[in-house]
Parts: structure tokens; C-alpha cells; sequence
């Protein structure tokens, strides 16, 4: 019976993916981001019950690979999808707004390189699929009427889907929140990063944008300091 639960978490990790897309579609992206945060909540736990139980299994890891992609793949597309045709009535400028699911094609392609990729145990080589999905859902749901009032900033959308899809594929290391010690010598960074977040999640939903962002920009300044 336990070898069922890893992967029974891990569809209804898929299930919010599907239910996130729904309402995504419906134009009611708060909701859609809820269940993308939830599908978060099911993929952390879904991963930790395979190793407490000792059932981890190749099936098991294609299936959350798979639900990945609808949680943190589909549904974010959906949600850019819907923001930016909401934003145009006229063609042909409607149909630009099928270049979001462009991410979803780069967070399944993300998601296959970290199954292969053995240097990922510790930290990431490239936007994590779930930090991509917070960041647009919470961007779109906090601040999507603003964006659209302004026709840069909507126009930015454009390029920050681009900017995002080669994030995610990137050879640029990003640090994990996984702690081997507690010691604040050996993970200052992410100490600070956590105590910074702080502020930036008072600002409400667009408050957890700013961090994911923050968490990119802490990355890279890391990376390039330790070169």
C-alpha cells in the first residue's frame, strides 16, 4: 500500500496542474495561481514520502516530471496566454499571445535535462520549473491590471517569456534551499536570502515575483563572485 503514496501525491500534484489551467483560461488567474501553489505543496511532499518510505521507483520519476510540466509548465503558459489576449482585440497581434506556451515547451525540456543531469543534487543548473511558475502567476494575479493599463510594461511581457524559457535551460548554477548543516558560515547565502524575503512577501501577491527574482539575481551575483 505505501508504494502508492508517493505517486498518489504526485497526481494530485498533476490534478492542480489541470484545475490551475482551468481557471487560468477563465481569466480568474488568483485562483490559478492558488492551485499552482498547491501543486508546489503536493511536488515537495510527493518527493520526500518516495524517500521516507524507501519506494522511489523510475515510474514514479516520470510521472512527476510529467506532472511538472502541467503544474509548472501548462499552467503558467495559460496564465500569460490568457493576460496577454486579454490585453489585444485586433489581429494579428491576438495571436501573439500563443507565445506562451512557448515556456511550456522549455519547462518540459528543463524538466527532461534535470532527470539526466546528475550535478543537480545539491542545487540547480537553471530556473527551477516551480520558481518560474510563482514568479508569472504571482506577477500576473498581483499586478496583470497594471501591466496591462501600460503598453511597455504589457510589451515586456513578450520578452520575459523568452528571457524565462533560456532560464530555464541555462548553464548558470542556482542555489537550493537544502541545508546538509544548519552552521550560518557554510549557507550564508541562504540565510540571507531568507531574511530578505522577509520584506519583499509585505508586498502581497506581487510580493513573491520580487522574490523569485531575487532569488535569480542572488544566484548569478553568487556565481559570479565564486568565478
Amino acid at each position: 500500500m505505501k508504494k502508492h503514496i508517493p505517486n498518489t501525491i504526485t497526481c494530485l500534484n498533476l490534478i492542480s496542474g489541470c484545475v490551475a489551467t482551468y481557471w487560468a483560461f477563465c481569466g480568474v488567474w488568483d485562483v490559478a495561481l492558488l492551485f499552482i501553489i498547491l501543486g508546489a505543496v503536493f511536488d515537495f511532499f510527493d518527493g520526500m514520502s518516495a524517500r521516507l518510505l524507501g519506494v522511489s521507483s523510475p515510474i514514479g520519476k516520470e510521472l512527476d516530471s510529467l506532472a511538472d510540466d502541467i503544474t509548472f509548465g501548462f499552467a503558467p503558459s495559460a496564465i500569460i496566454f490568457d493576460f496577454l489576449k486579454s490585453g489585444v482585440d485586433y489581429l494579428p497581434w491576438h495571436y501573439l499571445a500563443y507565445a506562451a506556451f512557448i515556456m511550456a515547451a522549455f519547462s518540459a525540456l528543463r524538466l527532461a535535462k534535470f532527470n539526466l543531469d546528475e550535478r543537480q543534487a545539491m542545487g540547480f543548473i537553471g530556473l527551477p520549473t516551480p520558481a518560474n511558475a510563482l514568479f508569472w502567476g504571482a506577477l500576473i494575479a498581483g499586478s496583470g491590471d497594471w501591466l496591462l493599463s501600460t503598453p511597455y510594461l504589457y510589451g515586456a511581457v513578450f520578452v520575459g517569456i523568452f528571457v524565462s524559457s533560456w532560464l530555464l535551460i541555462a548553464e548558470i548554477p542556482m542555489f537550493a534551499l537544502k541545508f546538509k548543516t544548519w552552521g550560518f558560515a557554510q549557507n550564508k547565502l541562504k540565510y540571507c536570502f531568507l531574511l530578505t524575503c522577509v520584506p519583499l512577501l509585505c508586498m502581497g501577491v506581487t510580493g513573491i515575483a520580487f522574490v523569485i527574482a531575487w532569488y535569480v539575481i542572488l544566484s548569478v551575483a553568487s556565481n559570479c563572485l565564486s568565478k
